[in-house]
């Protein structure tokens, strides 16, 4: 998901959420935390690729997640806190955590819909897409529109020409994955490149009762962009089978997002997900759900062929 033209990578000047923010950071976050320390850890893992999910402020289990995953790959104890050695690492980044964008006008054309709740109604949509320029502008820069909006008090998000606070987090383009690991117990996809290196960590929703993680060794068969979902119910355990299947349209809030990644596995993936803010917080059916940001990152990892181990 390439970022548009208009953002400036400079420092803002903002509110004191904004100012504490660009802080370098003192004292521990950990786990129930919220705040602007909150913010900055999360958007420095997020630049180096250890994804926090949402962007939120909140500290919450994705974050957590990531947190254990850098401390693990810098050779940290992995306790889950942001302590003054992870920080001290994580302050090495350079440049501004925030930035500011100015909203273009293709940013607040839609269309914006509400999202019906049933698949009938679904496959009617010619695109499943935001429901508001907020939360378009949330997703394109990894945060909660509510966030968003605490960053901007008085800025007009539905506007184009308004001039917002957004996070910054632009990455380096990505490199070759020679494999991708799901790891069960940590509820992590991973990317490794060449020595084993960690290319990447992302939080992901693995399977529930129903529909289990496939355990195994498995290939990257299809990346397809911008799928259509085939919603048939004899692939969902609490859905009526008597129900007609639909052919939902593509679009990010497409229940597998803006990209599938199909498995060896038959009807198992990797894609992204309609609901950004509760990758974890649910069971898929079996496959492997990331946010729509980290999905095409991983896509842009692999191809055709690329070695997936899923694993308890």
């Amino acid at each position: 998901m390439v970022l548009a033209t208009s953002i400036i990578a400079a420092p803002v000047s903002g509110n004191l959420i904004s100012s504490e923010v660009e802080q370098p950071a003192t004292g521990v976050v950990e786990p129930g935390a919220t705040g602007p320390r909150v913010i900055r850890a999360q958007i420095l893992l997020a630049c180096a690729r250890f994804s926090p999910g949402e962007i939120d402020g909140r500290y919450g289990g994705d974050l957590i997640i990531a947190v254990k995953g850098y401390q693990e790959n810098h050779g940290l104890k992995p306790t889950g806190v942001v302590d003054a050695e992870m920080w001290k690492l994580l302050d090495a980044h350079t440049g501004p955590l925030l930035t500011t964008y100015t909203i273009s006008a293709a940013d607040v054309k839609g269309p914006y819909e509400k999202i019906p709740k049933t698949a009938a109604e679904q496959a009617k949509m010619k695109w499943m897409g935001y429901e508001s320029p907020e939360e378009g502008l949330g997703e394109k820069f990894h945060m909660s529109p509510k966030l968003l909006a605490e960053l901007n008090p008085g800025k007009k998000l539905d506007t184009a020409g308004e001039q917002i606070i957004v996070a910054n987090v632009e990455r380096s383009p990505a490199r070759r994955a020679s494999r991708v690991v799901i790891s069960k117990s940590k509820r992590t996809v991973t990317a490794y490149g060449s020595a084993d290196k960690v290319l990447a960590q992302y939080p992901a929703t693995l399977g529930g009762e129903h529909d289990p993680l496939p355990i195994g060794n498995w290939k990257i068969m299809s990346i397809v962009r911008y799928p259509w979902f085939n919603w048939d119910p004899v692939h969902f355990w609490n859905v009526d089978p008597k129900k007609a299947a639909e052919k939902l349209p593509p679009g990010p809030r497409n229940p597998v997002g803006l990209v599938w990644m199909g498995l060896s596995k038959e009807h198992y993936g990797i894609h992204g997900t309609e609901d950004p803010g509760h990758v974890r917080q649910g069971a898929s059916y079996g496959c492997i759900r990331l946010t729509n940001w980290d999905v095409v990152d991983l896509s842009h990892m692999v191809v055709k062929g690329t070695p997936v181990v899923a694993e308890e």
